[in-house]
């Protein structure tokens, strides 16, 4: 007879097998699953290297097609913290030609960024280095090089314009999440100005390394790697011939040449003097360079002709001739005498007739000439007080950018002064002030300050006729094959064309004129356009200053030139702006001993 118990106890037993079968199936699949692949990751960290696949940055031409910015193969020391066990310190120290006390310091950085993240070690070792280093290298577990590039500078000009790229700091990193400590991001110059455009795109590399810190393979045929994407090239609006003669013009001078094409806006050349090879703020030895030049009294990383600000001089008097005839006070046969009563008290510098008219007092550069011009912009009776008719004169030279910065891709610059009304307020009183107070505004001295860069910029304006394009240094970017150009505004300024015609004759004169203030420098196939100053200077010799422009009817360069403790504007000024001017338009010189004239002054150790 069937045994109903036994029956349900056999039930119970078979149940209980399939139970327990389950449990350990279970069981074993958790352990694979989360125990051991637990285990298994953390065994992968060991033996996995994420590399950083740096990109090449783009790289940097001139207008006309010449390279002045590649790459070179350079490596990083890296170093993952938590791999790094006991070495020989002395040994590892001499292999990578740095001090105990520095290795400390370099890993404490390290261990303070992560113990388990690659950080910068060691930054831009040489080809040649990186050779020696790296065979010996599986000595030191947790180091380990990984592939960079340097830039380097075929020809060594332009550096305040290239600038440099260094290590970025937190602060960077913090503005900027797709940084990483150990990256590179150009610190000054085009170099910062475009360093979306220039950085490229990181990629990623997984590789086997074993024990002994030796590659042993990249990780699943590299699916999990990604490329990194080079940085765009740019072409500059620098010419580097002109650019290299105007730095070498400029030797032994402090001050600045600054070269803009008119109808563009585009900088041929920025010289600032002293300067520096480019080539030495790249690699390990950029810091100790860096700080070299840093402490040099003569300043050569100081950009002059972006930030140095001068009263402009005897330069100025074509912008208040030209806002004296807009006024309706000023007509091309006004005549004022040089000496007299209605020329006090400014005095006349020059040997010269009198009276002098518009055109003729440009040519000879007459002081009391635009003291009596300042006097009736100034105390123009169609405006109800004086400050309003200052206030009038101020925004006319804002419309030429004085006053102002230009907000191109200059990064850095100043916007000088043009005096405001309040400060005569506070400093003479209110309502006391006269044309007669202010008068060295007349001749472009006093409390007006302007940059090599926006006396450039006057001398297209004037070269235009009355308009401008804010000076830049890109022309264009090539972005994917694709070629992007810059383009800017056009600004017109306040001052009719039809009122710039008696000045640009006179400015002719200059050069051409039986008492030009440039005669000596003229040509005889180039009608050239300039004016002299002579800015006074209370640390010294005064500052040679020029601008100029040509050729004079389809103007292709405008230039300034500010030489300090220069002496007159005819002493220096004016043969540099002419040596470049010829250098740009015919690539020789008519008068070349006044080349090896200036080529061989020397006004820095002479002083």
């Amino acid at each position: 007879m069937y045994n109903n118990k036994t029956y349900e106890s056999r039930k119970l037993v078979i149940l209980g097998i399939f139970i327990l079968i389950g449990i350990i199936f279970i069981s074993r699949l958790f352990y694979v699953q989360i125990i051991n692949e637990k285990y298994v990751m953390s065994a992968k960290n060991n033996v996995l290297r994420y590399e950083v696949q740096y990109p090449a940055r783009g790289l940097i031409y001139d207008r006309n097609g010449e390279l002045l910015v590649y790459n070179e193969a350079a490596y990083d020391l890296m170093v993952v913290p938590k791999q790094v066990k006991e070495i020989d310190t002395t040994e590892f120290c001499k292999l990578i030609d740095i001090d105990i006390e520095t290795f400390k310091k370099k890993l404490k950085k390290a261990r303070k960024y992560s113990m388990r993240k690659a950080s910068l070690f060691v930054e831009q070792i040489s080809k040649e280095q990186y050779g020696y280093i790296e065979e010996k290298l599986f000595k030191y577990p947790g180091f380990y090089v990984q592939p960079r590039t340097l830039r380097k500078y075929p020809k060594p000009v332009a550096a305040h314009t290239l600038g440099y790229i260094g290590e970025v700091s937190r602060n960077e990193i913090k503005k900027e999440p797709y940084y990483k400590l150990g990256d590179y991001v150009g610190k000054s110059g085009i170099e910062k100005a475009y360093e979306n455009d220039l950085r490229g795109q990181k990629g990623i590399k997984i590789t086997m390394v074993d024990v002994f810190n030796r590659v042993k393979g990249t990780y699943q045929e590299g699916r999990y790697d990604t490329m990194a994407v080079s940085g765009n090239d740019l072409q500059i609006t620098i010419d580097s011939e002109l650019q290299k003669y105007g730095e070498k013009l400029m030797r032994n001078k402090c001050g600045s040449v600054v070269a803009i094409e008119p109808k563009t806006g585009e900088i041929l050349a920025l010289i600032t003097n002293p300067a520096y090879d480019p080539n030495l703020l790249v690699g390990r030895v950029r810091s100790k360079n860096y700080t070299r030049l840093y402490n040099d009294t003569l300043v050569p990383l100081f950009n002059r002709a972006l930030l140095a600000m001068y009263p402009p001089g005897s330069t100025f008097k074509l912008l208040n001739g030209l806002i004296g005839e807009q006024e309706g006070v000023l007509q091309v046969n006004t005549a004022y005498p040089c000496a007299g009563t209605t020329s006090t008290p400014i005095v006349c510098s020059h040997n010269h007739n009198s009276p002098l008219q518009l055109v003729e007092s440009i040519e000879q550069s007459c002081n009391p000439y635009y003291w009596n011009v300042f006097r009736t912009i100034i105390d123009n009776p169609k405006y109800g007080s004086i400050r309003e008719a200052f206030e009038k004169w101020r925004e006319y030279l804002h419309s030429f950018n004085l006053g102002k910065t230009f907000d191109t891709d200059l990064l850095v610059e100043r916007s000088g002064n043009v005096p405001r009304s309040e400060y005569y307020d506070k400093y003479f009183g209110k309502n006391v002030w006269r044309a007669m107070t202010i008068r060295s505004l007349s001749i472009g001295q006093g409390e007006l300050l302007v940059t090599p860069l926006q006396l450039a910029n006057t001398a297209a304006i004037i070269a235009n006729r009355g308009y401008y394009y804010p000076p830049h240094f890109v022309k264009s970017i090539n972005r994917d094959g694709t070629v992007v150009k810059k383009e800017y505004e056009k600004h017109i300024t306040m001052v009719e064309s039809k009122y710039f015609d008696p000045i640009v004759e006179g400015m002719n004169n200059v050069y051409d004129g039986e008492h030009g203030t440039a005669r000596w420098y003229a040509h005889d196939s180039i009608k050239m356009c300039g004016k002299t100053g002579t800015v006074q200077n209370p640390h010294g010799e005064n500052h040679s200053v020029f601008l100029a422009f040509a050729p004079m009817d389809d103007p292709q360069i405008a230039i300034s030139v500010i030489v300090e403790n220069g002496g007159y504007g005819s002493r220096f000024g004016a043969p540099i702006a002419t040596l470049m001017i010829e250098k740009y338009l015919l690539g020789d010189f008519k008068k070349p001993w006044f080349e090896t004239k200036i080529l061989e002054a020397d006004l820095i150790n002479s002083n």
